[in-house]
């Protein structure tokens, strides 16, 4: 077993691999990761705050480079990026209460995302139907797939996350 006597490397590297997988997983499935439909598989891993605080910078940088190096426009790559941190920070706050840290990102997101497509993009479709498209996709991603890698996680937690 490795004995890591500075924790806060351990911090920095948690959230390094978590940016790098966040990064990897929203350009790997870049046809559905971006626009007002969009179903970013990488916003699975917002169920990771749960698991290390390590997470919430991890997350958040990991969103902003996703967003960069996807193409985005800067007002997508700077409120995109803070609802990410946000929601990540909650879903830290709300730890203990599983089912609020999994809200947290669906509501975030949903409430966010809509008004940077609508006045970053110009997109024609209405504020509340991507409201409701934008919370569709989080729910595919944080409530399905971040539960179930959540639940896998647990299994793993002493060994995976030790700080």
């Amino acid at each position: 077993m490795i004995n890591f006597k500075n924790k806060g490397a351990l911090s920095i590297a948690y959230a390094a691999v978590i940016a790098a997988v966040y990064v990897v997983l929203t350009l790997i499935f870049a046809p559905i990761s971006y626009g007002p439909i969009q179903v970013r598989v990488s916003e699975a891993l917002c169920v990771l705050p749960i698991f290390t605080p390590a997470a919430v910078p991890g997350i958040f940088i990991g969103c902003l480079l996703a967003n960069a190096l996807g193409g985005a426009i800067i007002w997508d790559v700077v409120f995109g990026s803070l609802a990410s941190l946000a929601a990540a920070y909650i879903s830290y706050l709300f730890r203990s209460k599983r089912v609020l840290a999994y809200i947290s990102p669906i509501v975030i997101n949903a409430l966010v995302v809509p008004f940077v497509l609508k006045y970053a993009y110009g997109a024609a479709d209405l504020i509340w139907y991507m409201m409701f498209t934008v919370a569709a996709g989080e729910i595919i991603s944080v409530g399905i797939l971040g539960s179930i890698l959540s639940i896998v996680l647990e299994k793993y937690r002493g060994i995976l996350f030790r700080e």
